[in-house]
């Protein structure tokens, strides 16, 4: 048996679905709204994080945590010239004229940058330069193009450069002759760059080197400090183990080593009397 519905009944039904719709459009709908969450930002890396970043060759990833790294610390230089090194236009930076180097074992965008450029820094816009879109991979037997100009670190990565600078022209691929200050900070700056790249061994021989130059060349910045600091500390270790076996002599070398570097360097002036006072000692059996 079928049911006869009242076209009036329809008729509100037909009437509360319209109201409701347009009680929709209205914005007056009593349904929950749905609140969109705001996009969620990049945390803040550090700049040792950003630069790993980059060596992997994630250049727009850099690029945008390099931005918002310096929105929260605008005066820190060298994220500025990383950001320079990573904007400008490699060929008009270093210029067009290039030879060709086959890499050797041990190469690496960071060493050929340091030798050819002054300064391991610039390795982000050597790799550039050769096209490449991943700094970190470099192969034994593969050929880059090294411009022939000679670089200065202010040029490259320096904080007043701008991208139209030019580097000064000299004629000649050679590395030019060092002072010794300018070698020590040099291989400073290498100590870094390797131990950004997590070769810390390196880095503390780097370091070693530098010091070995220049005993009162001041770090660059508290990462510069704080390796300073494990290289003294491991250099009192190994003199510790010599002044057991009695080689007081090169023991007391390694010592006078880091008072040279630090002379407040506290154990090494307490271990250092022992081991000349044992060193009288023994003279006098």
């Amino acid at each position: 048996m079928l049911m006869v519905i009242p076209l009036s009944l329809l008729g509100v039904a037909g009437c509360a679905q319209v109201n409701a719709l347009k009680s929709q459009v209205n914005g007056n709908s009593t349904t929950t709204s749905v609140t969109m969450a705001p996009p969620e930002t990049r945390p803040t890396l550090s700049f040792t994080a950003i630069v790993h970043e980059l060596q992997l060759g994630h250049y727009s990833e850099g690029e945008q945590d390099l931005r918002q790294y310096l929105a929260q610390h605008p005066g820190d230089h060298p994220a500025q010239a990383m950001l320079r090194q990573l904007t400008v236009d490699p060929k008009q930076t270093l210029g067009s004229r290039s030879r060709a180097y086959v890499v050797q074992a041990g190469d690496s965008y960071s060493t050929l940058a340091a030798r050819y450029l002054g300064d391991p820094g610039a390795f982000l816009i050597l790799a550039r330069y050769n096209g490449s879109t991943n700094p970190s991979m470099l192969r034994t037997g593969e050929t880059v193009h090294l411009p022939l100009s000679s670089s200065r670190p202010g040029n490259v990565t320096g904080p007043v450069a701008s991208a139209g600078d030019t580097l000064p022209s000299s004629g000649d691929s050679a590395p030019v002759a060092e002072l010794p200050t300018a070698k020590a900070q040099r291989l400073q700056r290498e100590s870094l760059s390797l131990l950004d790249q997590g070769q810390n061994d390196q880095a503390l021989a780097r370091l070693g080197e530098a010091l070995s130059i220049e005993p009162k060349l001041k770090p660059v910045g508290p990462q510069a400090a704080a390796l300073r600091e494990q290289l003294l500390a491991s250099y009192h270790e190994r003199a510790i183990v010599l002044y057991r076996d009695q080689q007081l002599d090169q023991a007391i070398a390694l010592w006078d080593r880091i008072l040279a570097i630090n002379p407040n360097y506290e154990p090494a002036v307490i271990y250092r009397a022992r081991a000349l006072e044992l060193k009288h000692r023994l003279k006098q059996i």
